[in-house]
């Protein structure tokens, strides 16, 4: 089996993905969308499943796209799926709830900049807080190291995301919340994971001019390729 997956120089929508891949030991492959497509986003948009990015293709020529679909197949693969459907609906609202934290939080950090970045960082922080308490609630009364038991799952790795995401904001936020703070240790100490993230690409210049490291080389973030 091959897997590939495709986006674009930012860490957002593939990074929890990524992050499951990565615990599960599952090889895959990340392509930027036009070293996959070999055309810039603006010319293949209109001919990809629901217009968005990620998706995933697993051996060539079965596509999975939008990254809950992604993670949900991931973790089907892995061996992770929860068969008690009260507990995976639980999951489930986790996960969800963890996604919904994509659009203040990803795009500002990816892309804003100078004062655009401070007036949309300043704007999504009640909204921040309110969800990291909710995570915070939810984790506390896990009887486990993790959401829901002692092995990190999708609903895990997408809030995982988000709050060390949390961190290019403002790296004091998570210590608000003691117990995601030491969610986060938790996860980051797991080998696998651990390993990718200190191999993946560095995410730099945030709030000014955010740009990924890249095998050394820094690049703007965006959709395409320069």
């Amino acid at each position: 089996m091959t897997l590939k997956l495709i986006y674009f120089k930012m860490r957002a929508l593939a990074e929890a993905p990524q992050l499951l891949l990565n615990y599960a030991s599952i090889d895959y492959e990340y392509l930027m969308s036009w070293e996959y497509f070999d055309q810039d986003w603006t010319k293949i948009k209109e001919k990809i499943s629901f217009k968005q990015l990620p998706i995933l293709i697993v051996n060539k020529n079965n596509e999975i796209s939008q990254s809950i679909a992604i993670l949900s197949y991931i973790e089907k693969l892995a061996g992770l799926n929860i068969s008690n459907p009260i507990v995976a609906a639980k999951a489930d609202a986790i996960l969800q709830s963890a996604q919904e934290l994509f659009a203040p939080l990803n795009p500002t950090v990816n892309f804003a900049v100078g004062i655009d970045f401070e007036k949309k960082r300043d704007a999504m922080m009640p909204f921040l807080m309110s969800r990291f308490d909710d995570l915070s609630r939810a984790l506390i009364s896990s009887d486990g190291r993790f959401f829901i038991d002692d092995n990190p799952r999708a609903c895990d790795f997408a809030a995982f995301h988000h709050l060390d995401l949390s961190k290019k904001l403002d790296p004091s936020l998570i210590k608000k919340f003691p117990r995601l703070e030491n969610f986060v240790d938790e996860i980051s100490s797991v080998k696998s994971v651990n390993s990718y993230l200190l191999s993946r690409p560095e995410l730099i210049g945030v709030g000014t001019e955010p740009k990924l490291k890249i095998n050394g080389v820094e690049h703007p973030t965006g959709i395409h390729k320069t």
